[in-house]
Order: structure tokens, then sequence, then C-alpha cells
């Protein structure tokens, strides 16, 4: 199993508005190190939940069910389907993990402009252990 973080603006499509409808494609990203991946998600994978823009936070948890596929907004990009699994107890702010020296490389910090990113098995439980 590997684990995510996809980031999207609450205005745009807001944590509630993916517990409403229980499912999303994860479509829309355009950004070449994002697409791949995209690619790399399996069904199972665990993928936090992150506001951007307004909150900057780690809001929930979500699970790949659907893996790569061609995204129907334009098909030489992809999609994954994902599906809320839990909001978080507490949420995860953006200066609570830069505060956090465990969490120092993850992508969110030093690429903050991916919509779409990897996280070890370590920030991913760091994250986690931090909403409680």
């Amino acid at each position: 199993m590997k684990y995510w973080l996809v980031k999207q603006e609450p205005n745009a499509y807001s944590w509630d508005d993916f517990v409403k409808d229980g499912k999303t494609d994860w479509t829309g990203v355009r950004n070449y190190q994002a697409r791949n991946f995209l690619k790399e998600m399996k069904e199972g994978d665990k993928v936090y939940y992150y506001h951007s823009n307004i909150g900057k936070e780690v809001v929930g948890i979500a699970e790949v069910t659907k893996e790569a596929f061609p995204d129907p907004t334009d098909t030489a990009w992809h999609a994954v389907q994902l599906t809320p699994v839990k909001p978080l107890k507490k949420f995860v702010t953006l200066a609570d993990i830069k505060a956090n020296a465990a969490l120092a490389n993850i992508y969110l910090v030093r690429q903050p402009r991916f919509s779409v990113m990897p996280l070890t098995k370590d920030e991913y439980q760091e994250i986690l252990s931090m909403s409680k």
C-alpha cells in the first residue's frame, strides 16, 4: 500500500462536497509529475484530503477505489476515483506540518504546487497522530 495527499480548494470542492457525493473522479490534474503520481496510485491506497488556499489543512482520509484511467475532461491526462473514508478528528494545518521536523521533507513543504503527492508510511502515520 502507498500513501498520498491530494489538494483541493474547499470553495471549489470541499471535503463536505466529497462526502455528500460519496466518491469522485479526481480529474483536472495538469502537471506532468502529479499525473505520474496519479498513475502510481493503486486501489486501496490511503489518501489525505487537504484544503488548499482556504484553511490550508488536512481534513480527511480517502481511499483510491479505481486506478488511473483517461481523464474524461481531457483524455491526454489521467484521473483516479477516490472515496471518502472519514474526517480527521482534528484538522492538521500547514503551519503544524511545517513545525514538525518529521515532516520537513514532504512534498507539501518542498513542492507545494503539486495537487497530488506521495507520502511515506511514516509521514502518513505522523499526520494521523497529529490529528488525534
